[in-house]
């Protein structure tokens, strides 16, 4: 599992007595004595009767979850101090490329990121400043301000600020004069979904089919609820009906995954840039017996049409940052959000 220091995601985690359920902690009666093998089965074993994505993951990835158990149960012996059982933990949950899937100790946090990491950044943020300028405005954690061509950026860095329905309110006042607006979610690694969805809920004015959810019933890998449809309703406050644009990189994830899922089905609406990170499992989190935390993806989210969007949501305008405008300190992705604006006057 890689381990980098860059992007935080901040989850919302639903309570572990929801949907079956029962508990929080895997440190169950046959697991107490936290050896070395009994926290790998405990761990396993946790993945195997809660984790949400072995058909897809095999289907994509070709994980073989009983064959992972074979191939790293022989890595494990009682003389591994904790680095090293902690490595063959995660390189082991590691082979599911899930970045909702963590181990953390008090030494460490493993994780795989590789949904970003192997890919451009395609942002700036010196760059981005100089678009913002000092004279920025705050609402809550959204910065804005309105570009020289009377059009409004929105910077949205994180969906776990305490973004309010009251600050988006007042931000789009402030912005009813421009032309159009961009909201800008590269890098946002997520927070909360109620949040992320608040947010979109200002960018259409009728009801939306955006998804459906379901959630393990039981303890087999094929043991899910039915389907259940999602909506987004049209907030009470302001409605944007100008043209908009969302600007997106494969650091998106989580959260943001859905906000860009919601936002796409928004008639005024254009994604730009890269495909979103994904992430659309709700994670949940427990405990291996030697006080080691986990946190795996339990609850699948579908987009409308009922496809996944685990590995990520396509924009409907692939652009990348060009090493051109990045030499004249512009940025290519805002640049071509503003020309989208500016042509729908035309």
């Amino acid at each position: 599992m890689r381990k980098p220091l860059s992007y935080i995601f901040i989850l919302a985690v639903l309570s572990c007595s929801l949907f079956s359920f029962s508990s929080c902690s895997f440190v169950e009666s046959e697991y107490r004595d936290g050896s070395n093998e009994q926290c790998f089965e405990a761990l396993w074993r946790l993945m195997d009767e809660h984790y949400c994505f072995f058909d897809y993951k095999k289907q994509e990835l070709g994980v073989d979850w009983d064959e992972v158990h074979a191939r790293y149960s022989r890595q494990v012996n009682e003389d591994m101090n904790n680095a090293q059982l902690f490595e063959v933990l995660c390189n082991m949950i590691g082979e599911l490329k899930d970045g909702h899937v963590n181990i953390s100790s008090s030494f460490d946090y493993g994780r795989n990121w590789s949904f970003y990491e192997d890919y451009p950044l395609n942002y700036n943020d010196s760059i981005v400043n100089l678009y913002l300028g000092n004279d920025y405005q705050m609402a809550s954690s959204l910065k804005y301000n309105i570009l020289d061509d009377n059009i409004g950026y929105v910077r949205c860095e994180s969906f776990a600020d305490g973004i309010g329905s009251g600050n988006v309110n007042a931000m789009l006042y402030k912005l009813t004069i421009c032309r159009g607006v961009i909201i800008d979610v590269r890098g946002n690694g997520g927070g909360m979904l109620s949040q992320a969805e608040m947010l979109a809920s200002h960018f259409t004015d009728h009801r939306i089919l955006i998804g459906y959810i379901s959630h393990k019933t039981g303890k087999g890998r094929n043991q899910f609820s039915s389907p259940k449809a999602q909506y987004l309703e049209p907030t009470d406050g302001i409605l944007w009906q100008k043209p908009v644009v969302v600007l997106t990189n494969r650091g998106c994830y989580s959260a943001t995954n859905d906000f860009v899922k919601c936002m796409k089905l928004c008639p005024q609406v254009k994604v730009i840039g890269d495909k979103t990170g994904g992430g659309s499992g709700m994670p949940f989190n427990s405990e291996l017996p030697n006080g080691w935390a986990v946190r795996y993806s339990a609850v699948v989210f579908y987009d409308a049409d009922m496809r996944q969007t685990e590995f990520g949501i396509e924009p409907h305008f692939y652009v990348s940052m060009s090493g051109a405008d990045t030499s004249r300190q512009k940025d290519t992705l805002i640049e071509s959000a503003r020309e989208y604006i500016n042509s729908q006057y035309k």
